[in-house]
C-alpha cells in the first residue's frame, strides 16, 4: 500500500499544467464502441480509472493502444465480447457508460451493476429507464444488467434527476437510434458538453449540449475522430485551493476557466486575489483566507467534487464557514481525518459548521475517496510537521502525477512504498 509524506508549512508558488479531465475521458474513451473505425484521443490524463477502462475495453476485444505524450488509439471493430465484469466495475463506476454504446451498436450488453460506493448511493435505475423507454429489453439477472435490444428508437426522456452518466449513457445510445431523442432535465457538465463534441466529430448530430435540453437526431452509423480532451476543473480548483491554504502563488494554465465561474467565485470570496486569462488562472494571497459557505448544486452551480477540497481551506481560514452537501449524502468522511488534525468541525445531517483554527497538526490519516484524499493533502501541506496520507490509491484515480506537480510548486512531499 503506498503512502504520502508531506511535510508542511511551505508556500506553494509556481505554475502547473492541468491534465486531461478524467470525468470526460472515461465517457469518451466509452464513445470508441460506437464505430467500427479508430479513434485517436489526446490530453488523456495517466490516472488509475483511464488504465482500468482500458482493460475493460480490452477484455471486450477492443484493442487499446497508448501513442505517447497523453495520446491513445482505441479500435472496437472487433468485439469478442459485450460483457462488462463486476471486478471492473466495481472498482470504478463511471464504467457504466459502456452500456449505452454496447446496446445501441450491437443489440446487447451485460454490464455489472456498479454496487456501492463510499460517498453514497449513485442509482442506475435512471440509465435503465431511459433504455427501455427507447425500446430495449432489460433484466436485472445475478446482479447484472443484461440488455437486448434491436434498433433503438428515439424518444423524449425526462429523468428523475439530473445525472451526468444518465445523461452521457442516453446521449450514445441515442447516436445510433431511429429518429430523434430529446433529454430534458439533462446534466450540463462541461464533462457532458465534450462528450457531444467527440460524438458529432463522429457524425453524431447532437445539439443543446450544456443545456438542459439536449437534442440528438440518430444516424445509421458513426465513424472514427481525433478529439482532445477537455482540462480537469476539479484537479485545476485543488491546486488553487491548495494555493490559497498555504498563502501561496500558483497559476494553472491549460485550463477551462469559463467551466469554473462558481469555483472562482469562493476563491474570490475566500480572499483570494485571483487572475483570470483564457486558458489559465492564478490564485495568490496574503496572510490567511477567510472561511466561505458552499452549498453543493448540479453544474454550473458549486460542485460537489470540490466539497472537500474548500472544507481543508475553511479549516485554516479565519471565522466560520458552512458547508451544505445536496448531492451524495455520505461525503462527510474525510472529517474524522481533519479533525484528528485538529480542524474544529461539527456535522450536522447534510450540513458541516468549520471553524477555522490558525494551524493544523500534522497527523497521520487515511484517505475514504478520491476528492477526501485531495482533501488531506492540502491540509497536509497547510500543517505544522510531517504527516503520511494512507490508501492513497484513491488519489491515483484521479489526480495525474500529483507529487511530482505539488514538488514542482515547492511542497516537500514524497510517495512511499
Amino acid at each position: 500500500m503506498q503512502k504520502l509524506r508531506i511535510v508542511g508549512g511551505r508556500r506553494l508558488v509556481g505554475q502547473v499544467k492541468a491534465s486531461g479531465a478524467k470525468n470526460a475521458a472515461l465517457p469518451i474513451i466509452a464513445a470508441a464502441l460506437l464505430t467500427a473505425d479508430d479513434v485517436v484521443l489526446h490530453n488523456v490524463p495517466d490516472l488509475a480509472d483511464v488504465r482500468t477502462m482500458a482493460k475493460l475495453l480490452e477484455g471486450m476485444g477492443v484493442t487499446f493502444e497508448e501513442l505517447g505524450n497523453g495520446s491513445v488509439r482505441i479500435n472496437a471493430g472487433n468485439l469478442t465480447s459485450t460483457q462488462a465484469p463486476y471486478e471492473l466495475v466495481k472498482t470504478m463506476r463511471a464504467s457504466v457508460v459502456v452500456l449505452g454504446p454496447l446496446t445501441t451498436r450491437f443489440g446487447n450488453a451485460r454490464v455489472s451493476l456498479p454496487g456501492g460506493c463510499s460517498i453514497g448511493a449513485r442509482p442506475v435505475d435512471q440509465h435503465i429507464k431511459a433504455l427501455k423507454m427507447m425500446g430495449a429489453e432489460i433484466e436485472i439477472d445475478h446482479g447484472y444488467m443484461q440488455a437486448r435490444a434491436g434498433r433503438l428508437k428515439g424518444c423524449r426522456i425526462v429523468p428523475d434527476m439530473v445525472t451526468v452518466t444518465g445523461t452521457e449513457n442516453i446521449m450514445m445510445a441515442a447516436a445510433l437510434a431511429e429518429g430523434t431523442t430529446v433529454i430534458e432535465n439533462a446534466a450540463r457538465e462541461p464533462e457532458v458538453m465534450d462528450l457531444a463534441e467527440c460524438l458529432n466529430k463522429m457524425g453524431a448530430k447532437i445539439t443543446g449540449a450544456g443545456t438542459s435540453q439536449i437534442v440528438i437526431e440518430g444516424v445509421e452509423k458513426l465513424h472514427g475522430c481525433e478529439h482532445s480532451v477537455i482540462a480537469d476543473r476539479i484537479e485545476t480548483g485543488t491546486f488553487l485551493c491548495a494555493a490559497l491554504a498555504t498563502g501561496g502563488d500558483v497559476m494553472v494554465t491549460d485550463t477551462v476557466p469559463w467551466a469554473m465561474e462558481a469555483v472562482i467565485g469562493k476563491l474570490r470570496e475566500a480572499g483570494g486575489d485571483v487572475e483570470v486569462g483564457e486558458d489559465w488562472i492564478r490564485a495568490k494571497i496574503s496572510g490567511r483566507p477567510k472561511a466561505v459557505d458552499v452549498r453543493t448544486i448540479p453544474h454550473p452551480g458549486f460542485p460537489t467534487d470540490m466539497q472537500a477540497q474548500f472544507m481543508a481551506l475553511d479549516a485554516v481560514a479565519q471565522g466560520t464557514g458552512r458547508i451544505v452537501e445536496t448531492i451524495f449524502e455520505n461525503r462527510f468522511m474525510h472529517v474524522p481525518e481533519l479533525q484528528r488534525m485538529g480542524a474544529d468541525i461539527h456535522v450536522d445531517g447534510h450540513t458541516a459548521v468549520v471553524q477555522g483554527v490558525e494551524k493544523l497538526d500534522a497527523a497521520n490519516v487515511m484517505a475514504t475517496d478520491l476528492r477526501a484524499s485531495a482533501c488531506l493533502v492540502i491540509a497536509a501541506l497547510a500543517a505544522q510537521g510531517e504527516s503520511v496520507i494512507e490508501r492513497i490509491y484513491h488519489l491515483d484515480r484521479g489526480y495525474e502525477h500529483i507529487e511530482a506537480k505539488l514538488s514542482a510548486l515547492g511542497a516537500q512531499i514524497e510517495r512511499l512504498n
